[in-house]
């Protein structure tokens, strides 16, 4: 049986205002806020709360049968947070439901599987702990930014504990081969692989509203019976785009949420279910291992990383940033960590590029990927002047982790003996407590012995008293 895996991107740019030379050592703000509430506030209005309305509908209408899985970066997260957070209540709303699955990614959507290891270990685990936090759900799949997967990064996916990783089904990696099968990474045979159908999933984000295309217009049915109509063996079909292609790359006016409000009624008419990604990494076995030496991506016709690293300016700007990688890793500092995912997201670089692209490019305020570059590298400037800082240059990694380790050991050091301290106090006034009660117990059997002790007296005395008078009276009688 054919199923249907319908997956979504939320990811919010940030942007970077205009930064001169003469900033770098004086300004240690590097953003725009005007343009992140605008951008936010507008694909909010015009996408995402309509897109998540109309899926909420879906599943209302449909029950358990439709299902959808999202990813958002954390830096995406904390955006919306400020400028959106209908859209974060209506994820959760969603999330309630038992019909959406929340993915792993980068938490900055950044390059670091790229460049650092233990950089974007860490970030993954950032956003699966920010995810588990928001919407209850631990992540079983990872998507990295923009799809971007090789062997190596699928061993740290595998590494990391994780069932399934999606990626670009790229046609110089498949060969005669299919996206519509389960495949499983060459170097993490446990790890499974969902491949991204090129074409059926670039029909809706890419040309749907395009009136030259040669499929315009596409409707619901005519979609779903092109997927009825694969082979029956090809049962994994991976739709995945970002959910601000409906509404943004395809204007509302198109009817884009009418089509994909239509979609469950026509794919269980023939028979095709929904499945989320980590249901299809517990049914499906792989049916092999997909080689892929060479980093690929689901941007441009190359289906590789050159939207990022393909100039000098680019590699130039990349290396440097992570030059420092380790460092900032190492001194976990809350503002420099924060620039530092900001100043990693992928839209960085891509705005440096000089490739011709298919897809529209909108640079912003740079007249140019040059202009993007010294923008950017003025910041970035900045932003390294301030790492060293707080830690010299001079002292290298080795030494500065086992500073830092040191310190670290000291502080947990002191918190134990407080802790200790603590527990010893609160020994002591248990101790004292017993001990006033113990006196107390000791004190009591004196005053009652006292008493008694009174009692007899008196009683003594009476009956000296009873005798005296007695003998007083028999000698009278005398």
């Amino acid at each position: 049986m054919k199923t249907i895996c319908l997956y979504f991107e939320i990811h919010q740019i940030i942007h970077l205002k205009r930064y001169r030379f003469f900033d770098i050592g004086i300004d240690h703000y590097y953003y725009d806020d005007y343009e992140n509430e605008r951008s936010i506030a507008h694909i909010a209005e015009q996408s995402y709360m309509p897109a998540l309305n109309t899926i909420q509908q879906m599943i209302e209408e449909n029950g358990k049968y439709f299902k959808v899985a999202f990813s958002l970066s954390g830096v995406g997260i904390e955006q919306l947070e400020v400028h959106a957070p209908q859209v974060i209540e209506k994820l959760q709303e969603l999330a309630q439901t038992g019909c959406v699955e929340f993915l792993a990614e980068p938490y900055s959507h950044g390059l670091s599987s790229l460049a650092n290891e233990e950089s974007f270990v860490a970030e993954v685990k950032r956003q699966a702990k920010k995810i588990e936090e928001y919407f209850g759900q631990k992540p079983q799949v990872l998507r990295n930014s923009s799809l971007i997967y090789s062997d190596d990064i699928g061993l740290q996916a595998g590494q990391m504990g994780f069932k399934g990783m999606l990626t670009e089904g790229a046609k110089h990696v498949l060969g005669w081969k299919s996206p519509h099968y389960v495949y499983n990474s060459a170097l993490a045979p446990n790890l499974k692989l969902l491949l991204r159908d090129i074409r059926l999933s670039d029909d809706i984000s890419l040309r749907f509203n395009n009136s030259d295309w040669e499929g315009y217009p596409l409707f619901a049915d005519n979609y779903v019976d092109e997927i009825a109509r694969l082979p029956e063996e090809e049962q994994i079909i991976n739709i995945f785009m970002e959910l601000s292609a409906l509404g943004i790359a395809q204007p509302l006016s198109s009817n884009i949420l009418d089509f994909l409000k239509a979609l469950p009624a026509c794919a269980k008419q023939r028979g095709i279910t929904f499945s989320t990604p980590t249901e299809i990494c517990k049914k499906m076995k792989s049916v092999g291992q997909l080689d892929v030496p060479d980093t690929l991506s689901w941007v441009d016709e190359e289906r590789d990383v050159s939207s990022w690293l393909g100039n000098q300016m680019q590699r130039e700007a990349f290396n440097k940033l992570y030059s420092v990688a380790d460092r900032v890793r190492i001194a976990n500092d809350p503002r420099i960590n924060q620039d530092w995912d900001y100043l990693q997201a992928s839209n960085n670089f891509r705005f440096m590029t000089t490739k011709p692209s298919n897809v529209g490019l909108d640079r912003g305020i740079y007249s140019s990927p040059f202009d993007a570059f010294t923008n950017y590298m003025n910041i970035l400037g900045d932003f390294i002047n301030r790492v060293n800082s707080l830690y010299p240059e001079e002292i290298d990694n080795d030494e500065l982790n086992s500073l830092l380790t040191t310190i670290k050991n000291q502080g947990d050091e002191i918190t134990m003996k407080e802790k200790e301290i603590e527990r010893l106090q609160a020994k002591i006034n248990k101790l004292e407590a017993e001990e006033a009660k113990l006196r107390s117990e000791i004190a009591k059997p004196k005053v009652e012995r006292k008493k008694t002790s009174t009692k007899a007296s008196t009683a003594t005395k009476r009956v000296k008293n009873k005798k005296a008078s007695t003998t007083e009276k028999n000698e009278l009688k005398k």
